[in-house]
């Protein structure tokens, strides 16, 4: 299973982006793979319009079965999430992308 996490860097440590459209950057860990990649979303931050819908589709490129954030993404990121099946969790604001993916484990996240 692939958990993509919205990041404002590239590492375990970084902090977790509470945005979910324009995100810098999204962590993505494969679990089956034990890997940690990260994905570069800065070219969408300055979109006046369209960076949920685009980032959702970027997600969908990655795979990713599970998306964790902090606020959520908006109406129409979140169709497109939902189209592609891939399950948000919100609640991660303020955490590193570790703490937010053991949160995740622990089921203490909650589901958007």
């Amino acid at each position: 299973m692939k958990i993509a996490l919205t990041a404002k860097g590239t590492e375990w440590n970084s902090p977790i982006d509470a945005r979910f459209g324009r995100t810098e950057y999204f962590v993505i860990y494969d679990e089956e793979k034990d890997e940690l990649n990260a994905v570069d979303n800065t070219s969408v931050i300055n979109e006046a319009h369209g960076a949920g819908p685009r980032t959702s589709q970027k997600l969908f490129e990655e795979e990713a079965n599970v998306l964790i954030t902090g606020n959520g993404p908006g109406g129409n990121a979140a169709a497109v999430l939902k189209e592609a099946g891939i399950e948000v969790y919100v609640g991660a604001g303020g955490m590193s992308v570790k703490e937010a993916y053991d949160a995740y484990k622990k089921g203490d996240l909650k589901m958007f």
